[in-house]
């Protein structure tokens, strides 16, 4: 207990005689308002920049030169992710000089732990070299609907580290590039709008089938997310109190959901108009009278 409080009593003398010593206090002082000024000149390069970066990106997507507009906005999340670490980085080596360490004599002197250090920041590296390749090769970009190792959404943004989709409950998921290993982009090419329609057996299919062929052609004339289509497939099931007609239509990326809605509510004003009985449950009840 003496010996404690006798430790104490030596680090408030050498305080105090710290403080008393004005020069120490000056250069202390100094070195505070020095890292404090660096951290705001790196806030406000990061905004401007960003704001720079933003602002030439919107002006070539209002070009008249075509565009790929995902691309552009791949591209814009990237750069911006590396001129901040960019100029994290620098501000951090402006601090250590401001401590009076040479930063080439350090990163000599980090040979020595530098197999350490590689082993921990293995995993930064991987996500890195992913990322540039995950770009390079097109496997997708932001705005694209995709799924990844089983999460599906939208991709919002493509970082230097890190991929974030967002899902259609609204929750943002943050992936390392490093552990994406299989993705699905489905937002290539053309997507497909399946609808099935049911009639009752008591219907004439032929009719009903004629009726959903003059419906999709009109559909196609008034909807240009339809690429090809809709086209009536014809009887694809059977079941136990209706028959199963199948219209196919392809369409834009992200569209064949709307698609579907539009393609089933017209084909049900098309059967109501026609007097086409959409199926449902029956139940006979036989009664035996002895």
């Amino acid at each position: 207990m003496f010996i404690f409080i006798n430790t104490i009593q030596i680090s408030i003398k050498e305080t105090i005689d710290f403080l008393k010593n004005p020069e120490q206090l000056t250069t202390i002082i100094g070195v505070i308002f020095k890292i404090i000024i660096i951290l705001l000149i790196a806030k406000i390069s990061i905004k401007v920049i960003e704001s720079i970066v933003n602002k030439f990106f919107h002006t070539q997507r209002n070009s008249n030169f075509k565009v790929d507009v995902a691309r552009m906005e791949t591209m814009k999340g990237l750069i911006k992710s590396i001129v901040k670490y960019l100029i994290y980085f620098i501000a951090f080596t402006s601090i250590i000089k401001s401590f009076g360490v040479e930063v080439g004599a350090l990163i000599a002197t980090a040979g020595i732990g530098g197999l350490a250090f590689g082993f921990g920041a293995q995993n930064l590296v991987r996500d890195v070299i992913t990322g540039f390749f995950i770009l390079f090769e097109e496997q997708f970009s932001v705005g694209n609907y995709v799924e990844i190792d089983g999460l599906g959404g939208i991709i919002e943004e493509m970082a230097l580290r890190v991929t974030k989709i967002r899902d259609f409950n609204g929750d943002l998921h943050i992936l390392p590039n490093g552990e994406i290993k299989k993705v699905t982009n489905k937002s290539t090419g053309k997507m497909r709008a399946w609808v099935n329609m049911s009639i009752a057996y008591e219907e004439d299919i032929d009719h009903a089938m004629r009726v959903l062929s003059e419906v999709s052609e009109k559909l196609k004339e008034e909807n240009p997310s339809i690429l090809e289509g809709p086209t009536v497939l014809g009887v694809t099931d059977l079941r136990d109190s209706e028959v199963v007609i199948s219209i196919i239509a392809k369409t834009v990326p992200m569209e064949q959901w709307a698609t579907e809605r539009i393609m089933r509510k017209a084909f049900k004003q098309a059967f109501d108009e026609h007097g086409i009985e959409i199926p449902y449950p029956r139940r006979v009840v036989i009664n035996k009278t002895s």
